[in-house]
């Protein structure tokens, strides 16, 4: 018998158990509770609860569908009113032909006093960037000609020289404008419909004979055109900077002397007298003593591309930017291996099925052949098998980088907006990744049997880095020594030291702590004690000829 209190109850006596208390207990004024009633009572409120979740699934699709779409880097839009300054800034000179960057200003263009360096990621230092401020200034959507950035006195020898180096070697200059590099328009045609594409940068110069059959001679780019792309904001009169155009000029530009440095007039140029800059006038010639006057253009223009589509255009590669003849070499070469292993596993196994099809004598059934012949040999422990374990230990640590960046880069994390992302994702993930290689390094090692694990784990943490890093030290060198500005600082190279000792290496060490600890693997079939004899092989099958054939398909792919 069990007597139910509690407050705000009225006591009731029950024959049943404890759990009948539930049902005999009545609040002051209150009928009992049947079975039925409790039923759908509590029908009534699983229902309730899924008309809520299907409510908070509607509120969530409606905010989802009324939010604005960004890049998921988290570039933030710049707005920009009118008459709002724009600050152009410079970036490396580079070429498809050297691929050694230089800084912008090494050559003898116009400096602002001070040079401000932007701040940089480590990508960006590993490429090369070296973003700074320059004297190019825009008023938004404000159009103007004929604007005077400087004007250089005459070249020595050493500026003429460099001049003419950077237009041999077909360098080309980087400005950047609200996170937009400058590109040239390219036009194409697929399947007669025009397409526009761009090609980024300008070039420094050109060469170019005056006379036909003269000796060419170099010109300078003194003079650009900008066309500035923007989106407006129809309510609010604001504006989004979504294209960067140039095209560039060479003028020799003449002016009325004595040169008045802070309103200079231009003879060549004269807004005044309806006189622009045009291809048909005098070209800027390099030669020492020669005085160049750089000036610009600025034009703005509306357009209907959309702030986050704005990368559309400069991920359209222009056709003498594809590589079809490597990639065409490379499939040639993937095809003929491909047929070649293709044909000689046919021949193998139509050779098996035609003996076992025939009948075997009691000395062909006791011989035994192919993989009969060595399956007891296979899963012995090679000679170096502590080598083995760290170079796939290594390789499972690159393939898990290379993955992990495919899907940043697939969700776009990676874009080009974030400019030097994908180098510095790729560094971070590969030193992540250490933990891969101290586990798979350790979990192979001790499927060989291995003991001295410790040797194991600092093999896997320095040989491949260790030598990556001696031969980027030598390169970097080099590059130093041209002056380039692809040569990594003293300060990044502190920065790549830490990231290798101070968390790649004890990365590799807990992954080794942990894959020392799980279950050594089994192999499958038992290994003979006895190992089998190998015979002596020909010439032609040593390792060194090995790795040599090894590499003829990625370098015939490069």
């Amino acid at each position: 018998v069990v007597l139910c209190t509690g407050a705000g109850t009225v006591p009731r006596r029950s024959t049943g158990t404890a759990r009948g208390c539930r049902d005999c207990c009545l609040l002051p004024g209150r009928a009992r509770e049947t079975k039925t009633e409790r039923l759908w009572r509590r029908e009534g409120k699983m229902m309730m609860m899924r008309d809520v979740r299907i409510g908070a699934v509607v509120c969530l699709a409606v905010l989802v569908s009324s939010a604005s779409a960004f890049y998921l880097p988290g570039v933030a839009p710049q707005d920009y009113q009118r008459d709002d300054i724009v600050f152009v800034k410079v970036n490396k000179l580079d070429s498809t032909k050297t691929q050694l960057p230089f800084e912008y200003y090494s050559l003898p263009y116009c400096r602002p006093n001070p040079i401000v360096s932007s701040a940089e990621n480590l990508g960006e230092v590993l490429r090369g960037d070296r973003i700074d401020n320059s004297l190019y200034q825009l008023e938004m959507r404000l159009d103007e000609q004929c604007k005077v950035v400087c004007k250089v006195d005459a070249l020595t020898t050493s500026q003429t020289r460099d001049f003419k180096a950077k237009i041999e070697d077909e360098y080309r200059v980087n400005m950047i404008l609200d996170n937009l590099p400058v590109a040239m328009v390219k036009m194409r045609e697929e399947d007669g419909v025009p397409i526009k594409t761009y090609e980024r940068g300008f070039p420094v110069g050109f060469k170019a004979a005056i006379e036909e059959g003269g000796t060419e001679k170099f010109f300078l780019h003194n003079h650009v055109r900008f066309a500035i792309l923007y989106h407006k904001d129809i309510e609010t009169d604001l504006a989004r900077i979504v294209g960067f155009e140039c095209e560039p000029f060479s003028v020799k530009h003449e002016y009325e002397a004595p040169w008045d440095p802070v309103k200079p007039s231009l003879d060549t140029c004269n807004p005044g007298r309806m006189q622009y800059v045009t291809h048909g006038l005098a070209p800027q010639i390099v030669e020492d003593g020669e005085e160049i006057v750089f000036s610009y253009d600025v034009v703005f223009k509306m357009s209907d591309i959309k702030w986050a589509s704005r990368w559309d255009t400069y991920l359209m590669m222009m056709d003498d930017q594809i590589h079809w003849f490597s990639i065409i070499n490379s499939m040639m070469i993937v095809l003929f291996l491909s047929g070649m292993l293709a044909l000689i596993m046919l021949r193998t196994l139509h050779r098996d099925i035609s003996r076992y099809n025939q009948l075997e004598t009691a000395e062909e059934a006791q011989e035994e052949s192919g993989w009969k012949l060595v399956h007891g040999d296979v899963f012995r422990p090679p000679g170096a098998f502590g080598m083995l374990s760290v170079f796939v230990g290594t390789g499972f640590q690159l393939i898990g980088m290379t993955c992990v960046t495919m899907v940043f880069a697939v969700l776009g994390f990676l874009s080009p907006a974030n400019r030097g992302g994908l180098m510095t994702a790729m560094l971070l993930l590969y030193v992540i990744m250490g933990t891969v290689n101290g586990y798979v390094s350790a979990r192979l090692y001790k499927m060989f049997k291995g003991v001295d694990w410790k040797i194991n784990t600092l093999k896997a943490a320095f040989i491949f880095p260790g030598v990556v890093f001696v031969v980027f030290c030598i390169l970097n060198s080099f590059i130093w020594g041209q002056k380039s500005s692809g040569a990594v600082p003293f300060g990044t190279f502190f920065v790549l030291i830490f990231l290798w000792f101070g968390i790649s290496v004890p990365l590799v060490f807990m992954g080794a702590y942990f894959g020392f600890k799980k279950e050594a693997l089994e192999d499958p079939v038992r290994t003979n004690k006895i190992p089998r004899q190998i015979p002596e092989q020909p010439w032609y099958m040593h390792e060194i000829f090995a790795i040599l054939i090894g590499g003829v398909l990625p370098f015939g792919a490069g």
